[in-house]
């Protein structure tokens, strides 16, 4: 019995010792589970604290976006969907008429504006030389042969010269003073008449310029209210576009008759001081050929 009861002892002492290794190693197993998310809490932790201090380093890195928000800004203006480019591509065939009539007026006024100046000037220039060489001549038509070809006042003189040489046959009977102040008279209203060629045309473009730039606008609204109404809902998208249309249309219109405008009111000035100069001319014209048929 004694020996019996010493190897239960040490077989329970046994047990016990393995009892105790196989709860160490779950302790131990526990503990490094509950460690890992300690560990991952910690870097979690530490990772903020290395955040705070990373903005230091960042501007070297985040230098471009200023640039690149830049490009990306004129690559929007680049594509602006309300300019000149998208109103010709978007816009359908009666805008694009009306665009193209408000064209052809701007056009064609400038380009009056630009041949009447040069024409006033150089009669301008004719007017300084008739009263230069015309004059010191000895007769009517040494004078108009001084002057140049295609010059007013030499249509002028020759008027003058062939009335004196045609008074026969039946305008015989009118008197010789008549005869020459008629064809003197004729002479200066063609003369006036050539002066004022394009006026008008600058005069109709003054007038008429903005109503086809108010009925591009009209037009525009008009199909704006179409999309609005097609679509259901007054959204920005549905009525930006016809109703930005409108606008340049009008802008159009003004910046096409404004010139028209001021361009006639110049000219018609300029041209009444040439005139005067070849009414004078006329007149001192006709009293030197009244003056040579009587001597």
């Amino acid at each position: 019995m004694p020996i019996k009861s010493g190897s239960t002892i040490r077989s329970l002492l046994a047990a016990v010792v393995a009892v105790s290794c196989v709860l160490l190693n779950a302790t131990s197993v526990h503990a490094q589970t509950t460690a890992a998310p300690t560990a991952s809490t910690a870097s979690a932790t530490i990772a903020p604290a290395a955040d705070a201090s990373a903005p230091v380093a960042a501007p070297a890195q985040v230098a471009p976006a200023p640039a690149a928000a830049s490009a990306a800004k004129s690559e929007e203006k680049a594509e602006n969907p309300y300019g000149l480019g998208a109103l010709w591509k978007t816009s359908d065939y009666i805008t694009k008429v009306v665009l193209i009539l408000l064209i052809i007026m701007s056009v064609g006024s400038w380009y009056i504006t630009i041949v009447k100046l040069l024409e006033q000037r150089k009669m301008g220039k004719q007017a300084d030389a008739a009263a230069k060489n015309f004059w010191s001549a000895g007769s009517v038509a040494q004078g108009a042969a001084a002057l140049e070809e295609g010059s007013p006042f030499r249509f002028i003189a020759d008027a003058a010269n062939n009335a004196v040489k045609k008074h026969s046959g039946l305008v015989g009977h009118v008197p010789m003073n008549d005869w020459v102040s008629m064809n003197i008279q004729r002479a200066v209203d063609r003369v006036n008449s050539s002066a004022q060629g394009g006026l008008a045309f600058l005069a109709t473009v003054g007038s008429i310029s903005p109503f086809v730039g108010l009925f591009g606008t009209v037009w525009g609204i008009l199909s704006a209210l179409t999309a609005i109404g097609l679509s259901g809902q007054p959204s920005i998208d549905k009525v930006a576009g016809p109703v930005g249309e409108a606008l340049i249309m009008t802008a159009i219109g003004l910046a096409v008759a404004v010139p028209a405008v001021l361009a006639y009111n110049w000219l018609v000035r300029r041209n009444k001081a040439v005139m005067d100069n070849v009414r004078a001319f006329g007149a001192d014209l006709h009293a030197v050929v009244l003056g040579s048929i009587k001597a």
